[in-house]
């Protein structure tokens, strides 16, 4: 298991802002936001999705992206941020078929696909690239679900907007020095392997203020 680290101080952080603002965390949101800070279960194989500093051995080279069965590792953190042509205001509800970045929280690198082979199943690679959130027109996903937002029980899938493939997991583990880690990669054509559901995280409210932006960065709900 990759060794926690950054994560740990960025939920304390905002549990102290909002102690210092006099939010309540109590109040659950039913929503994603832009701008939260949540893990990703894959549904069917019961691993969230997961990166750390570690390169593919073939084909890009990149920061490899896995699903682990941990539900404790902070290398598991994904950032709900808008692309570099959209916008997605902190604390707006996103919304079915809006196009986003998921951005890893201890590396700043964004999820990311193109046609280099993945190295396990050989379907599209899927990596982290960037540096501090910044990286290409490949880190664009689109979210599909069935109503007009993302809500949090929902089981969604993730478009990757360029090559129209899904966001995937089918069950093949790496050895070392990942022993035991998923291959995530994307594939084309839906199925129960593309289902991810939103489970723990730091989840930014919509602003309830005439003032806008000033409430967007204040989280109402906390799960650690």
């Amino acid at each position: 298991m990759d060794k926690p680290t950054g994560p740990t101080h960025f939920l304390l952080s905002f549990f102290l802002l909002s102690c210092l603002f006099g939010l309540s965390l109590a109040t659950e949101l039913s929503f994603v936001t832009c701008g939260s800070v949540v893990k990703l279960l894959n549904v069917k194989h019961n691993v969230r999705l997961h990166s750390h500093d570690v390169r593919y051995g073939s084909g890009s080279g990149q920061q490899s992206v896995t699903g682990v069965t941990t539900v404790e590792d902070s290398n598991s953190y994904w950032s709900v941020r808008g692309t570099s042509g959209t916008l997605c205001h902190r604390g707006t509800p996103v919304k079915c078929g809006q196009t986003i970045r998921l951005t890893h929280l201890n590396t700043g690198r964004n999820l990311h696909s193109h046609y280099f082979t993945s190295p396990l199943s050989s379907n599209q690679e899927v990596s982290a690239f960037g540096e501090e959130g910044e990286g290409d027109h490949l880190d664009e996903w689109m979210v599909q679900c069935g109503g007009l937002v993302w809500e949090r029980e929902e089981a969604v899938r993730f478009q990757h907007a360029s090559t129209d493939t899904l966001l995937s997991v089918t069950g093949e583990q790496y050895g070392r020095p990942i022993h035991g880690q998923r291959e995530v990669h994307a594939m084309t054509g839906p199925s129960q392997h593309s289902l991810w559901r939103a489970m723990e995280g730091v989840f930014m409210k919509p602003s309830e203020s005439p003032l806008g932006n000033m409430d967007y960065s204040h989280p109402l709900h906390t799960e650690f």
